[in-house]
């Protein structure tokens, strides 16, 4: 059974700031970076929280992320926001490309942001989320290191290359919030079991043969299983033309792993489109979006995407959360 200790959100923010910090990134980029984290594991997502932050500080101590970068943006068009993230943490480039893309949605009706030469992003419905408690659709797209293989093929050429969608309520949150990679898993679960030293099920991953395996190793110097064979290979490729095509970063073919210290960095991108569903659809949006979620709340047993992490994100505000005492203990080694 895995040890654990129970945090307030307060004190994952504060414990992955400090880490940071000690392993040589600027408060201002540890900040954003420091509070996606506690947001993540609120969610539930233990495998981009805590887990993530020995990793982060091992990148920046052997310069795979600048920890000092500075961010620039520039708007060629009304509704067009750049942010080259200057081979730092993706979360701060994106923050800044935030507080252009959000009113320049609002004024134009819809608005683009690119960001380039950027890195991990963590969980992409996280950033997706913000801009529907804004009152905006948000999507959102990021590539990574190639480990999907093309169907046919057994090499990577794409990475698991997430998705998301969230569409904003009445009540300040999202109604609906997708969050899904090309790969039937992240690879961050896979990576997780290799670290524990845990199998994976059958069809998280394949060998370097294209054969399935439960090795999580073995996954890892092979490629991840696409979600839905062919289609998930699909998803993946109009990830790829998003995020790196149509941002000028570098494509998952050619970016280093998001994992170890050799490559240097790994220059990858986000691409996010913002929609004020008042242009689009005036009132009818609400009620349109109302009905679809109520026809399915309203079945036994059915759940939307996003449901489960609300759930423990309300959970969380008052009973915090349980870590893997391990992690805590890798962390605790970064500032002493």
């Amino acid at each position: 059974m895995v040890e654990t200790r129970t945090l307030t959100l307060a004190e994952i923010e504060d414990l992955a700031f400090r880490a940071l910090v000690a392993a040589g990134t600027t408060e201002a980029n540890a900040r954003p970076l420091a509070v996606a984290t506690a947001a993540t594991e609120a969610d539930g997502v233990a495998s981009h929280g805590l887990a993530y932050i020995p990793i982060y500080c091992e990148h920046v101590q052997c310069g795979k992320v600048d920890g000092s970068a500075q961010p620039v943006l520039s708007q060629p068009r009304p509704g067009v926001v750049n942010v080259d993230a200057a081979t730092g943490f993706a979360h701060t480039a994106i923050d800044m490309g935030f507080e252009a893309l959000m009113p320049a949605a609002r004024e134009q009706g819809i608005a683009a942001l690119a960001v380039r030469n950027s890195y991990n992003c963590g969980v992409l419905g996280y950033h997706t989320f913000r801009l529907a408690q804004a009152g905006l659709v948000g999507l959102g797209f990021t590539n990574a290191p190639a480990s999907i293989a093309p169907s046919g093929g057994a090499k990577p050429v794409v990475g698991t290359n997430p998705f998301s969608v969230a569409a904003p309520g009445t009540d300040g949150q999202p109604a609906l919030l997708i969050d899904q990679s090309a790969s039937t898993i992240a690879k961050s679960e896979v990576m997780k079991h290799a670290r524990e030293g845990k199998p994976i099920p059958v069809g998280w991953a394949l060998d370097s043969d294209g054969n399935p395996t439960t090795d999580p190793n073995v996954g890892l110097k092979g490629s991840m299983a696409p979600s839905g064979g062919y289609k998930g290979v699909g998803v993946a490729l109009l990830t790829e033309v998003m995020a790196a095509a149509l941002t000028g970063a570098t494509l998952g073919l050619n970016a280093s792993p998001f994992s170890g210290t050799a490559g240097g960095p790994p220059r990858t991108g986000q691409f996010f489109i913002a929609i004020d569903p008042t242009a689009t659809a005036g009132d009818a949006f609400v009620s349109g979006l109302e009905e679809l979620v109520g026809a399915i709340h309203s079945q036994n047993g059915a759940h939307l995407p996003g449901d489960g992490r609300r759930t423990k994100r309300i959970l969380a505000e008052t009973d915090g959360v349980a870590v893997n005492s391990a992690v805590l203990d890798k962390i605790q080694a970064i500032l002493s």
